[in-house]
C-alpha cells in the first residue's frame, strides 16, 4: 500500500514565522511513517519556499533546497503531494493568501478555504459576523490608519485592550489603563496593521476549545489558560513556562456543553473548514460567556491547546493528524464534483 505524501507548508512573512517552525516540526514528528510520506516545506522571510526534508533540521540556512511551488496541478510532477498541510501562522498564511495559491495547485489541503480563513483572520469582521448571526462577542471599537489621527471615541471604558485586527499570538496586543497608556498601545498596534480594534477589557476566565470537522463539525472539551502576567501575550504563550494550562477546564457541564455549541456554532458562521480553535472569555463572577476569536489554523507546538484538547477528549495527536487528513481529502473530493464550465 503507497504512502500518502504529505507537504508540511510552514515559515512565512510573518512575526509568528518561528512560532510556524515549531508547529511544523512537531507535526512532522507526529504523522505515522508506516501512513505518510512526509515532505516540510519553507517559506523564509523573504517569501522564497525550500524543502527541508522529513524532519526541521538543527541548521535550515544549510539544509535548504530551494523548491519552486506548483502554481497549476499540470506542474505538480515528481514534487507532487497528495494532501498539503499549510501550518504558517499569522499574515499571508492563514489570511486567505497562501490557500489561494494551494488552491491554483489543485492539491487538496488541511484547513479553511480562502473566505473561511480570511474571515476568521480578520477579527473586525468575524466578530461583526458572529454579532449578526447572535452569538455573544465582546464590545469593540475600530479604527483604521486614515483614523488613527482623529480624536479617540468618547464612549471608551478603561481598561480595555488595543490589538491589530489582523494578528496572532497577541503581537501588538496591549491592555491599558488610561488614555496615555492607549495612545502608545496604538501607535504600537498601527505597526503591525492597517486596522485596530480596541475592546472592552472583562474580568473573565480565558478558555478555549477546539473543533473538528466540514459540515458538521465537533467540538472539544474546554481547556483554560491561566497566565502569570496581566494578559495571555506573546511570552505567556511561548517563553513562560509559569503559565498554567488546565486541561480540561473546571467548569460546569452546562457551561461546557454551551462552549461546545458556541464553538460549533461560529465555526459553521465564519465559513471554517478541517480545525479551528475558538477562545472565550467565561466571566468569573458568573455565567456569562463571550467568544474572543478563531484561529484557523492553531499552534501545533509541544504545548499548544489544539492538540491538548483534543487528547484529553479522546483523539490522540497521530489520529487527530490522520482526521485532518480525511477531512481535507474529503473537502476536496466534494468540491471536485463542482461544474467549472458552463455552455448554454
Amino acid at each position: 500500500m503507497s504512502k500518502t505524501r504529505i507537504g508540511v507548508i510552514c515559515g512565512g512573512q510573518s512575526v509568528e514565522h518561528e512560532i510556524s517552525l515549531r508547529s511544523a516540526a512537531s507535526i512532522a514528528q507526529a504523522l505515522d511513517p508506516s501512513k505518510y510520506s512526509v515532505e516540510i516545506l519553507l517559506i523564509d522571510l523573504e517569501g522564497q519556499w525550500y524543502r527541508l526534508g522529513r524532519k526541521m533540521p538543527e541548521d535550515i540556512a544549510h539544509a535548504k533546497v530551494p523548491f519552486n511551488f506548483p502554481v497549476s496541478p499540470k506542474q505538480g510532477g515528481k514534487h507532487h503531494f497528495d494532501v498539503l498541510f499549510p501550518i504558517v501562522h499569522g499574515t499571508g498564511g492563514e489570511d486567505g493568501c497562501l490557500q489561494g495559491v494551494i488552491e491554483l495547485s489543485g492539491i487538496p489541503y488541511i484547513g479553511s478555504g480562502v473566505l473561511g480563513s480570511a474571515l476568521q483572520m480578520d477579527k473586525d469582521i468575524a466578530k461583526t459576523l458572529l454579532q449578526s448571526a447572535g452569538l455573544p462577542v465582546v464590545p469593540w471599537i475600530t479604527l483604521n490608519s486614515k483614523s488613527a489621527s482623529h480624536e479617540l471615541p468618547g464612549e471608551l471604558e478603561f481598561p480595555c485592550f488595543v490589538k491589530p485586527a489582523s494578528l496572532g499570538s497577541s503581537v501588538g496586543t496591549h491592555k491599558v489603563i488610561d488614555e496615555t497608556e492607549l495612545r502608545s498601545a496604538l501607535e504600537d498596534s498601527f505597526r503591525f496593521d492597517e486596522k485596530v480594534l480596541i475592546e472592552t477589557a472583562i474580568d473573565a476566565r480565558e478558555i478555549e476549545v477546539s473543533v473538528i470537522g466540514n459540515e458538521t463539525p465537533e467540538a472539544s472539551l474546554p481547556g483554560e489558560i491561566i497566565p502569570r502576567a496581566d494578559f495571555y501575550d506573546y511570552d505567556s504563550k511561548y517563553l513562560n513556562k509559569d503559565t498554567e494550562l488546565l486541561v480540561p477546564a473546571p467548569l460546569e457541564i452546562a457551561i461546557v456543553e454551551r462552549l461546545q455549541d458556541l464553538a460549533k456554532q461560529a465555526f459553521l458562521t465564519l465559513q471554517a473548514s478541517g480545525l479551528a480553535r475558538v477562545d472565550f472569555f467565561v466571566s468569573k463572577h458568573d455565567d456569562s460567556v463571550w467568544i474572543n476569536e478563531l484561529n484557523s489554523l492553531p499552534g501545533f507546538t509541544d504545548i499548544s491547546m489544539y492538540p491538548k484538547l483534543w487528547e484529553v477528549s479522546g483523539l490522540p495527536y497521530p489520529k487527530l493528524l490522520d482526521r485532518l487528513v480525511a477531512l481535507a481529502l474529503e473537502r476536496h473530493n466534494r468540491r471536485a464534483l463542482l461544474m467549472r464550465s458552463y455552455t448554454l
